[in-house]
């Protein structure tokens, strides 16, 4: 026996769920606008978003006095926008960290094929299972440069630069990772004032990240599955206040820290400020937002 029990719990109607709601003590103002809310997005998924406003122990599932059903849907909003918000900034990013990627890999070996190339990687194992993913990239592919290097052209695979505009960030940082010169992996990193290992680490969040905002996983007071890497010395400007690196802000700092060398003139902050204006009951230490996070020398 491993202590473990068959899942019990019975699957509740819509009209149940706002029974078993407001038995808990959440107050429900509109039954018939929170069934339809329950109908469209699920108890389960909303429950996340329900999960705050519970009264210490939460397992005793009883809500605070002033919890209510449109406070909740408040904080499913705001998490909704802040994923919007972030991945639009992350594109940028992505796009740049492709091309920088691939044009220093590709002047460093003078191999504009090198993506497909095992001799430039450490391991052979993950070469093998990156290139696994790059085969089904190129078979899933609908863009019209990959299908007339196909007909054109007699390589097996296209160039690193028609390649980097079809791989996922999260493969990119792989064949980064899995670089065997160590002199083109600091070449890239310097470049965006890292050292090597914070570089693939940072990478590596925006890639989570990333990843949670596109499949529309609740963020706003996420846990990094990773500790991030902090750099021994940084040439851009960074942060200086006490921060939880396992939360939310710390995420939103490496991809304003990247944006700031990317596009100097973004406009981030401001696109912050009037998120969190918009949204004033939104418990900012919880997302790991120190005092006098704004006048931190990345935000400015």
């Amino acid at each position: 026996m491993n202590g473990r029990l068959p899942f019990s719990k019975p699957y509740l109607d819509v009209k149940s769920q706002v029974a078993l709601l407001q038995s808990r003590g959440l107050e429900i103002n509109d039954i018939p606008k929170t069934e339809k809310y329950l109908n469209f997005i699920g108890y389960y998924r909303l429950s996340a978003y329900m999960f705050p406003f519970l009264t210490i122990p939460k397992q005793n599932h009883q809500y605070k006095k002033d919890a209510t059903f449109d406070k909740v849907m408040m904080l499913y909003r705001f998490d909704k926008k802040l994923r919007l918000f972030i991945f639009n900034e992350i594109e940028k990013i992505e796009v740049a960290l492709r091309t920088i990627i691939t044009s220093t890999v590709c002047e460093g070996t003078n191999n504009p094929f090198w993506m497909t190339d095992s001799t430039y990687f450490a391991s052979s194992i993950r070469f093998n299972n990156t290139l696994i993913k790059i085969d089904a990239e190129i078979q899933h592919s609908s863009e019209d440069f990959i299908t007339h290097f196909q007909n054109t052209y007699s390589d097996k695979y296209p160039p690193a630069w028609m390649l980097a505009e079809i791989l996922p960030l999260g493969i990119m940082t792989n064949i980064y990772n899995n670089l065997k010169d160590k002199r083109i992996k600091k070449q890239i990193s310097q470049k965006f004032g890292l050292q090597i290992t914070p570089f693939q680490s940072w990478m590596s969040i925006i890639t989570l990240t990333r990843n949670a905002c596109c499949h529309h996983r609740r963020v706003w007071n996420k846990q990094n599955t990773i500790r991030p890497t902090l750099p021994n010395s940084i040439q851009y400007p960074w942060i200086t206040l006490n921060t939880d690196v396992l939360k939310i802000y710390f995420d939103l700092c490496i991809i304003k820290y990247f944006l700031n060398i990317i596009s100097p003139k973004n406009d981030m902050t401001d696109k912050l400020k009037t998120l969190l204006i918009a949204f004033p009951e939104i418990d900012t230490a919880a997302m790991g937002f120190p005092q006098g996070w704004e006048k931190e020398p990345v935000w400015k």
